[in-house]
């Protein structure tokens, strides 16, 4: 099977994946930030309705940025049916793809370190933050990686996810542990991670990608392998399209009703939220699966199927270079024109053009950079 067609792949692979991971991956690393500029400075009203969408609640709520992280995490999770089966087909044994896995955790922690403290204070560890983005992908990823590899039916996959959220559910509300105390004072997750997670928490008593929330996030992964095995299952389109959909619902219904006691919202990672982006994880790559893959328009698509490609690379481009400052250099004599109110917006467009054209080099010279 060769669903990528006429573009070109570092190996065959769903284009669809790719091209969700890019656009997932975009946001993640402030791609979103032209948007972000242009809020209150023009009459469309719906510019400023998207961009309130691209900020996260102080504590309680919901917008659709709180769902790009946890998308990552769910396409993550899709990718490891197809990894371990790659693996697997190569001859390795069940111990070698687990240490692969290990090594890539280990890396990510590490690079999350320094992606979050530099520079770093070696001299002062207690100013070093541990818990960032790249080690909760990294976490996640083995963990699910570990339950997908011993256990042997999707239906186990998922009484374990359901045992995770309810355990987690119990921490937060049974009396003498959370007390169902949701502020950010007083609840369990931050105070287990002020007396069991070393270095300084991002919000000084509050830290939500801390230790806690970890249980909870690998409950996506787990949920995107379930998707993965869809996607593998030999099944018709059809099939595969209406389990996929009926996933997602389902998962979106439960999320509502618990909801109803247990809020969502992503601070604390709670175990409606994860339905709900989970649920919703689901729904946007069927879309994504249906018009690319199985419609095969795909031109569309390119721009986000580059940065997919490499989403690390992405990450780490845009937290070590500054595209917005040399974007000024290069382009500000184009629209020094414009009233100055659109400057901030039309320099962070031509950051965002600058580091696509970086990948586009990588993608053209078929350097893909993993871990």
């Amino acid at each position: 099977m060769n669903p990528a067609g006429n573009l070109k792949e570092p190996s065959t692979r769903l284009v669809s994946i790719d091209a969700l991971r890019g656009f997932d991956m975009l946001l993640i690393a402030g791609g979103g930030a032209f948007i972000e500029a242009l809020k209150g400075q023009t009459s469309w009203q719906w510019i400023d309705v998207i961009a309130s969408q691209l900020t996260h609640p102080k504590w309680f709520g919901f917008t659709f940025y709180d769902f790009i992280f946890p998308l990552f995490l769910f396409i993550a999770g899709i990718t490891i049916p197809f990894s371990v089966y790659k693996s697997i087909a190569a001859g390795a044994d069940k111990q070698v793809i687990l240490k692969k896995a290990f090594r890539r955790m280990i890396i990510l922690i590490l690079l999350g370190i320094v992606d979050k403290n530099t520079p770093i204070t070696f001299f002062e560890p207690h100013n070093i933050r541990v818990a960032s983005v790249l080690g909760r992908i990294g976490i996640a990823g083995f963990f699910a990686t570990l339950l997908y590899i011993n256990t042997s039916s999707a239906l186990k996959r998922i009484y374990w996810i359901a045992g995770i959220l309810l355990f987690y559910y119990a921490i937060v509300y049974l009396p003498g542990l959370g007390g169902g105390d949701l502020s950010k004072e007083g609840n369990i997750v931050g105070r287990f991670d002020r007396s069991f997670l070393p270095g300084r928490l991002l919000e000084k008593i509050y830290d939500e990608n801390g230790l806690l929330t970890q249980l909870p996030a690998m409950c996506l992964t787990m949920l995107g392998t379930l998707a993965g095995d869809i996607l593998r299952s030999g099944k018709t389109t059809g099939w595969q399209l209406k389990n996929l959909a009926l996933s997602g619902v389902a998962c979106i219904a439960l999320a509502f009703i618990w909801n109803m006691h247990f809020p969502i919202f992503k601070k604390m990672w709670t175990s409606s939220f994860i339905l709900l982006t989970g649920g919703m994880g689901f729904l946007i790559f069927t879309v994504f699966y249906l018009v690319i893959d199985i419609w095969h328009f795909k031109k569309w698509a390119f721009f986000f199927y580059v940065i997919g490609l490499n989403s690390l690379t992405i990450y780490l481009l845009y937290r070590f270079v500054d595209f917005e400052k040399s974007a000024r250099l290069l382009f500000s004599g184009l629209y020094a024109p414009v009233y100055p109110k659109f400057h901030p917006a039309l320099q962070a467009l031509g950051g965002l053009l600058l580091v696509w054209l970086m990948l586009y080099f990588l993608y053209r010279k078929k350097i893909f950079i993993k871990i």
